[in-house]
């Protein structure tokens, strides 16, 4: 088996596998991403690198709850959160990351 040094192939898997496409210019199926693609995405993530930030915690339950609803049914991930010490589910985070299943 070879290594693969294209990125076509490349895993595809874990939270690191879309920034290493993107630093490559390359989607998952191997095709370039269009330059002004990239450009907007460069803008706004340098937009969000100078943001300040409110907290750890409050970025960690942020993350969990936008990650977590993909995978975790809202009763189950509301239990997780209060079990950790975090805040339980809000309304607000309800309507918009369940309220549509």
């Amino acid at each position: 088996m070879t290594a693969d040094t294209t990125g076509v192939n490349a895993t595809t898997k874990g939270a690191d596998a879309i920034d290493e496409a993107i630093a490559k210019g390359i989607d998952f199926d191997g095709t370039p991403i269009p330059t002004a693609k990239l450009e907007l995405y460069t803008k706004v993530m340098a937009l969000e690198a100078n943001r300040q930030r409110s907290g750890v915690s409050n970025t960690m339950r942020s993350r969990i709850i936008r990650i977590g609803a993909k995978h975790i049914p809202q009763a189950e991930l509301d239990q997780l959160l209060i079990e950790a010490g975090f805040a339980p589910l809000k309304e607000k985070d309800i309507a918009f990351f369940y309220g549509g299943k």
